[in-house]
């Protein structure tokens, strides 16, 4: 009788948010994990995510290729998620974005696997935000190293640890007012992290198709305001919205990006100057979530879920607004 072993599956970035929860879709269906990280003990918190022997934690650093084709060697499938919401020290976006997904797919194409790569809405080489513009080079780099690559924009995704709801409940926690950038106009189609991790799982199937982009998006399109209202309605409090020009933000965001875990960047500002909203053209193509069959979950269905520790008395908090 032949054993056929299952798909041994390399996953940069894996012990971060969205990492943690793609790997517990792969063990869901089987597949053996190699999480390729910088530090591997700072990873334990994967392991009951899968069997005994099905998680695998590797040292990996993307500005060092050498790394890099261990972590591949002997996979079946790559995928990246590797990411930078600001940079600090020597994780820049030039070396982590372009420079380390350029790595990442010349070293799967030297070992004849597949990949599946990581972006973002608003991927956009022309970009004046670095992160945007990054994203945006590393997509066309790995397109001309690999062809059938596949790549998945996500807009913002929420989850139990993100950084969105959650940084700005807890701003909310402390403070009596919240800051709109641009007014709050800004316009945003929130993923739940499950979602965005049960696609990566199927490119790893096989079930999308290869060389596509496909966009991800909620069900609804949210303003940043109106984000930051049904934020407040979870955690029942009451706080005043302030409005601030995009030119006062970048110069405040100028400040605070020295922090060591900025609230805000000028880059980040930039990035709320343009919509993050999947495209008419994924929509018509199929290349969403409702194209792939997946019906989205809400915002409604599960921040509560996660945001309840924000309210004034914790779970047990009445739904009167503080």
């Amino acid at each position: 009788m032949t054993i056929v072993k299952p798909k041994l599956v390399t996953v940069f970035g894996g012990s971060g948010f969205i990492g943690r929860h793609v790997v517990r879709a792969l063990t869901k269906r089987g597949y053996r994990v190699r999480v390729a990280v910088r530090r591997p003990d700072l990873a334990f918190h994967l392991q009951p995510l899968g069997g005994v022997g099905q998680i695998q934690a590797v040292q990996a650093n993307l500005r060092d290729r050498a790394s890099i084709d261990r972590a591949v060697a002997g996979c079946d499938h790559v995928i990246n998620l590797v990411g930078l919401l600001f940079e600090a020290g020597k994780q820049k976006f030039n070396t982590v974005h372009e420079m380390g997904a350029r790595a990442v797919a010349e070293s799967a194409r030297a070992s004849g696997v597949p990949l599946t790569h990581m972006s973002a809405i608003g991927a956009d080489a022309h970009s004046r935000s670095a992160y945007a513009s990054t994203k945006g080079r590393a997509e066309t780099a790995v397109r001309e190293i690999l062809p059938d690559a596949i790549i998945i924009r996500p807009s913002i995704v929420f989850g139990p640890e993100d950084s969105f709801f959650n940084k700005f409940a807890g701003m909310a926690r402390i403070s009596p007012f919240l800051p709109l950038i641009g007014g709050g106009r800004t316009k945003f189609q929130p993923v739940y992290v499950g979602d965005v991790a049960e696609v990566f799982a199927r490119s790893v199937d096989g079930a999308l198709k290869k060389g596509e982009v496909y966009e991800l998006g909620g069900g609804e399109v949210l303003t940043f305001r109106q984000c930051l209202e049904e934020m407040l309605r979870v955690i029942s409090r009451k706080r005043m919205f302030v409005s601030i020009p995009f030119w006062i933000a970048k110069i405040q965001g100028s400040i605070l990006g020295r922090l060591p875990n900025p609230v805000m960047t000028r880059d980040q500002v930039l990035l709320l100057q343009r919509d993050n909203v999947v495209s008419n053209a994924a929509k018509e193509e199929g290349r969403t979530l409702e194209g792939l069959g997946i019906q989205p979950q809400t915002i409604e269905a599960i921040l509560p879920s996660y945001l309840w520790r924000f309210r004034v008395h914790g779970q047990y908090s009445s739904q009167k607004p503080a």
